[in-house]
């Protein structure tokens, strides 16, 4: 078990299970829990580091739930619930705790920061929508600027999109194609009725078929008809042993064998196979030129 992994199973409920019924109850549970000084904190950080001490860990994620639960309250605004928020924080806060160095002479508080809203981010982009809005490193970042901004602003003008293209470093194009990604809402592609005598009217009721075109059918069956007569056509150019050793062996339920056409016709099994081959090669030529 690794030291991250040994650390989400010995946090257990206090750090990530979060609010367990009620929000409020939580939140003042963690508003309890004494802050660290940089002391303590560089101290505990040590200890974690150098010995793989689980419960000095256990102390620096516990004292820092307060500062999760702030972070996740900026994100209220997406509609998620804040229990599920502050979860999530607490993940990317586990995660900033293992890799914290006390050397680096920071508190951990500006190192977990962007942890923290790492996985407040990637919740959010998870369940935000039925269909992902946003893969790529630039959709990510619109997403939550563009977010920002439209709630003074109505469809961004043309010198708006070119400013805010400039300021992310995207392209004017990416900042138009989020822009309709935010302004559309998830639509279920077949639901179903809300009672048995209501009718069911959605977009797969209104797929063609792949096989509905006439047009198709009837080039196909011209197609098949135009292959057996030009194959029956062929077939009665051949003398009659090459046709019946050619419908044996190719057209029959019960193919023969080649030892059992040469019993009957009093050749080797070999010749047979030579005439097979011979026959082959004819009905090719005479259906390529039908």
């Amino acid at each position: 078990m690794t030291a991250g992994t040994a650390l989400v199973a010995r946090l257990g409920d206090q750090a990530l299970a979060g609010p367990l019924g009620s929000l409020d109850a939580y939140l003042e549970r963690v508003s309890r829990i004494p802050v660290l000084s940089r002391e303590e904190e560089r101290r505990l950080a040590e200890r974690f580091r150098s010995q793989n001490d689980l419960a000095a860990a256990r102390q620096l994620v516990l004292a820092h739930l307060r500062f999760v639960v702030h972070i996740a309250r900026g994100y209220s605004g997406y509609g998620l619930p804040v229990g599920d928020l502050i979860q999530e924080g607490n993940v990317g806060l586990m995660k900033a705790v293992k890799r914290f160095d006390p050397a680096l002479n920071v508190r951990l508080v500006s190192f977990a920061v962007h942890w923290i809203r790492a996985e407040i981010h990637e919740y959010v982009l998870r369940n935000w929508r039925l269909v992902k809005v946003a893969t790529t490193k630039a959709q990510r970042k619109l997403f939550f600027n563009l977010r920002r901004l439209k709630k003074n602003l109505t469809w961004l003008s043309p010198e708006e999109t070119a400013a805010v293209a400039r300021d992310l470093g995207v392209s004017v194009g990416e900042v138009s194609e989020m822009e309709r990604r935010l302004a559309a809402r998830d639509l279920s592609f077949d639901p179903a009725p809300e009672t048995d005598e209501e009718e069911s009217y959605t977009p797969a009721a209104y797929l063609p078929a792949p096989d509905a075109d006439p047009a198709q059918h009837v080039e196909a069956a011209e197609s098949a008809a135009h292959s057996s007569s030009s194959l029956r056509g062929a077939l009665d150019a051949l003398d009659a042993r090459s046709r019946d050793i050619v419908e044996r062996r190719w057209m029959s339920d019960s193919k023969a064998t080649l030892h059992e056409l040469a019993d009957q016709y009093g050749v080797s099994a070999e010749r047979i196979r030579q005439i097979e081959a011979a026959a082959l090669g004819k009905l090719r030529g005479l259906m390529a030129a039908a």
